[in-house]
């Protein structure tokens, strides 16, 4: 490994900006004591509730965690669930101005009943994944007009109606006007809709259905890793679980090819550690390390999130430690 922690220094006050789908995490959490006598489910006897940060939200978190300068535009909807997450929002030191309310749908949950040890019994996602149009869409595309001096760009794509074409190609143009990389999460099964994209980085599921092949062997990710490539002209950052990840750099002279291997630790909850991928991964290069080594500095800090329960926001002084 190349990475050192003098990398992390550079992180420091980097502004990047978030664009796409944000959402609130909402957990219930208590103890299943026995079984209803309604239906075979349990029943939980609720202890306590927590809100976090998803989606977009949940990059933008990381991104301050990891002492850049998050810029997250996105949407919420006029109710409750908007009001948790804002406040979610300045606990993490994030500017939520923003943020465009459409009380015509709904702020996107996800609710969680979580028992013993982190044990998932069910889930309630509140949600529109209608495509925003009209006055919504609009301001979206005048706020991310509105970007300037940004050192790299996210565009967080859930589908959840946000990350629109008209949206996508804004954040494109926004990226090629200010001369900053676009790291793309993406969620649309083209590739080529991404076109203008610096890196894209899909889970190994999702490159599936992007190219329409099962990949299980490096052979296969290199193969779905071309195919994407060639589809969008971006780099690719494929990431593959507990087999970590493959990396296809398009901007470099051979086009370089790497296989990650996953950082060893005790999985507790995956959920989110493609956030905290992606945002480790736009600092290191915004401090201009190679995409190679950004992607080693991005599975660090996976480790770090998935070692913990939910949505987690990786800071410095973790990933420092484990460089150290």
């Amino acid at each position: 490994m190349t990475i050192s922690a003098a990398l992390l220094d550079q992180f420091s006050g980097a502004r990047v900006a978030i664009v796409g789908d944000v959402m609130l995490d909402h957990f219930l959490i208590g103890h299943a004591e026995r079984i209803s006598p309604e239906a075979p489910v349990p029943v939980v006897r609720l202890e306590r509730e927590e809100f976090r940060l998803g989606g977009a939200a949940n990059v933008a978190a990381n991104i301050a965690s990891l002492t850049g300068r998050p810029i997250l535009i996105g949407l919420v909807g006029a109710d409750a669930s908007a009001l948790h997450l804002r406040f979610a929002l300045r606990e993490a030191g994030i500017d939520e101005r923003w943020l465009i309310e459409d009380a015509t749908r709904p702020t996107t949950e996800k609710m969680r009943t979580v028992t013993g040890r982190h044990q998932q019994v069910g889930r309630v996602d509140r949600e529109s994944t209608a495509a925003i149009d009209g006055a919504a869409l609009a301001l979206l595309q005048s706020h991310v007009g509105a970007l300037s001096a940004c050192n790299a760009i996210i565009l967080s794509d859930y589908a959840k109606g946000v990350t629109t074409p008209d949206v996508i190609a804004a954040t494109i143009g926004a990226a090629q006007r200010l001369k900053c990389p676009l790291l793309v999460d993406p969620k649309l099964p083209d590739a080529a809709h991404y076109a203008g994209a610096t890196v894209i980085t899909p889970n190994h599921h999702e490159a599936e259905l992007m190219t329409g092949r099962r990949i299980d062997t490096l052979d296969d990710a290199r193969s779905a890793a071309r195919m994407i490539h060639e589809a969008s002209g971006a780099s690719v950052l494929m990431t593959w679980g507990e087999r970590g990840m493959w990396v296809l750099d398009a901007a470099a002279a051979s086009m370089e090819e790497t296989a990650i291997p996953a950082t060893a630790r005790e999985v507790a909850d995956v959920t989110g550690a493609g956030d905290t991928v992606i945002a480790t991964l736009a600092l290191a290069l915004s401090a201009g390390a190679s995409l190679a080594d950004a992607a080693r500095m991005a599975t660090l800090a996976a480790s770090i999130a998935v070692s913990r329960f939910g949505t987690a926001a990786v800071s410095v002084e973790e990933l420092r430690t484990l460089l150290d």
